[in-house]
C-alpha cells in the first residue's frame, strides 16, 4: 500500500502526514505542533488536511498548539 502526501501526488512514510519536500515547506512551529503526541494531536492533523484541501500554501499552514 503506497502513502501519499496530503500536499501533493508524491509517496509518505508510514507515520507521517506530508512528504520531506512538503514537510520542508511548513514553518518550524508548525512542524513542532504537528510533531507533538498528546490529545490534541488528531484535530491539528484535521487542521491541516482541512488548510491544504482549501488552497492554503504550505509556508502558510497554522495549526493549533
Amino acid at each position: 500500500m503506497k502513502l501519499t502526501c496530503l500536499a501533493c501526488p508524491a509517496a509518505r512514510g508510514v507515520g507521517q502526514y506530508l512528504c520531506r519536500s512538503c514537510w520542508a515547506q511548513l514553518t518550524p512551529s508548525t512542524q513542532r505542533r504537528l510533531n507533538k503526541r498528546d490529545a490534541k494531536a488528531f484535530e491539528r492533523v484535521r487542521s491541516l488536511s482541512r488548510q491544504l484541501q482549501s488552497g492554503v500554501p504550505l509556508a502558510e499552514v497554522s495549526v493549533a498548539a
